[in-house]
């Protein structure tokens, strides 16, 4: 079969809804040549045109090694069928999904090495003005030739089907493109970002490690439960969730972020790490609860102070308090020596109940997407000012035998408890927070 006179059709290489890949050979060049063909069926709609158009338009501006070329675009008019075809460079490699379903495994070097690199290629796209959006990374997505040496293969990012740029958005209308478990919540809702991007490659890169799609291993709060059965370092455990977060506010907002993030971890200290996540205490009375939006502590008031490092007043505000009070008190212990005692002893037993009440009431501890509010409560009133301070202030993590610390700014909030309720926290808010956790 030939097609335009010049293209000779050899075999598919793929096959979708309304959309149909072919392997070819260019007479003229005697080159082999990937060919993607829309046809006017009875599935046809013309949403797929424009995203046909789109890829088109995206393949001819860009200019990349790891990226297919563009080499022509024209409408067929066959005796079976009509539409467009789009011819683009053939790249003889595998599939990541072709290599793990052959028998092929990925050492955690090699794992880093391929991130990196299709890091290098999100970062040609994401880069460019207006950004590019590929919106359908997955293992199927990305070719890889063999290994050679110490190189685990070239990598190759295809298929700009879903392609999107941030500057020509599809106004009112609603498109939603990717694959199940390889689409951030975000582009459900058919809004996608650099970001987007970078949670499609944590995902294809847990398929990596785990040879299963995200869609088929445990989920809480969204987010992919793939620590328990993988045995790779703890620091690419926690970038890999850090990728795979299911807000978009909490994932690295940029591929030089990630990055920088993955090529940092190798400079964590190893006592700064839990490698496993750790179970609730049984015996303990502090309720976390977590959603994708928020993580809330509730625990006794006493087992939670915030303290401050601007200067205390307290102190020098009492010794005023004295000066100025100190001709009065002399002059009830020889006017009334009973009303002198009531006005010494009373503070002492209004100082008692508030000690009593103090050791009823609860301290709540907020982490949201952007702040962290510290309150306490009583029977369910708030009987202090809530403090508040940006999640972004957060820096450091402490743990001590039966304290942890969290910094955030200037401030420095102090849980206290027992070892394994301490340890339970610390996890949690580290992997909250992406703090490491400082042994002490």
């Amino acid at each position: 079969m030939q097609l335009g006179d010049r293209y000779e059709i050899q075999q598919p290489l793929g096959k979708k809804a309304g959309r149909q890949t072919w392997l070819a050979l260019d007479l003229h060049t005697q080159q082999q040549v990937v060919i993607k063909m829309l046809s006017f069926s009875h599935d046809f709609e013309w949403d797929d045109l424009k995203l046909f158009e789109r890829e088109a338009a995206t393949l001819r501006a860009l200019d990349h090694p790891a990226i297919p070329q563009y080499l022509d675009f024209f409408e067929f008019d066959a005796d079976d069928r009509k539409g467009f075809a789009l011819v683009q460079t053939y790249i003889e490699a595998q599939s990541l999904e072709q290599h793990l379903k052959s028998g092929r495994s990925f050492t955690e070097a090699e794992i880093e090495q391929l991130a990196k690199e299709l890091l290098g290629i999100l970062a040609y796209l994401h880069d460019r003005q207006p950004p590019v959006i590929h919106r359908d990374i997955k293992p199927s997505n990305v070719l890889l030739t063999n290994r050679s040496g110490n190189s685990p293969g070239q990598v190759h990012l295809v298929d700009f089907g879903s392609v999107q740029n941030l500057a020509a958005r599809d106004g009112g209308t609603l498109t939603v493109v990717g694959t199940y478990g390889y689409m951030p919540p975000e582009q459900f809702g058919g809004r996608a970002t650099p970001a987007s991007d970078l949670y499609s490659l944590g995902a294809t890169l847990i398929y990596l490690i785990t040879g299963q799609h995200p869609a088929d291993l445990p989920q809480e709060d969204l987010r992919i439960q793939f620590e328990p059965i993988v045995t790779i370092s703890p620091g690419l455990i926690r970038w890999l969730k850090w990728m795979t977060e299911p807000s978009l506010n909490k994932r690295p907002a940029s591929v030089h972020q990630a990055l920088e993030r993955l090529e940092a971890r190798h400079s964590e200290p190893a006592s700064t790490v839990i490698e496993k996540p750790i179970p609730k205490p049984s015996h303990t009375k502090i309720t976390l609860t977590k959603s994708a939006d928020e993580l809330a502590i509730v625990l006794l008031s006493q087992n939670l102070k915030l303290i401050k490092s601007t200067p205390q007043i307290s102190a020098v505000f009492l010794s005023i308090v004295l000066v100025f009070c100190s001709p009065v008190l002399v002059f009830l212990v020889f006017s009334s020596p009973i009303l002198f005692f009531w006005v010494m002893v009373s503070p002492l037993l209004l100082a008692a109940l508030i000690t009593i009440l103090s050791g009823l009431a609860k301290a709540e501890f907020v982490v949201t997407e952007q702040d962290i509010v510290f309150s306490r409560r009583l029977f369910n009133f708030r009987f202090a000012y809530p403090f508040s301070t940006k999640r972004r202030y957060a820096w450091r993590l402490t743990l001590t035998p039966g304290r942890l610390e969290l910094w955030a700014g200037t401030q420095r909030f102090e849980f206290s408890g027992s070892w394994h309720e301490m340890n339970w926290l610390a996890y949690e808010l580290s992997d909250w927070l992406r703090l490491p956790i400082e042994r002490e």
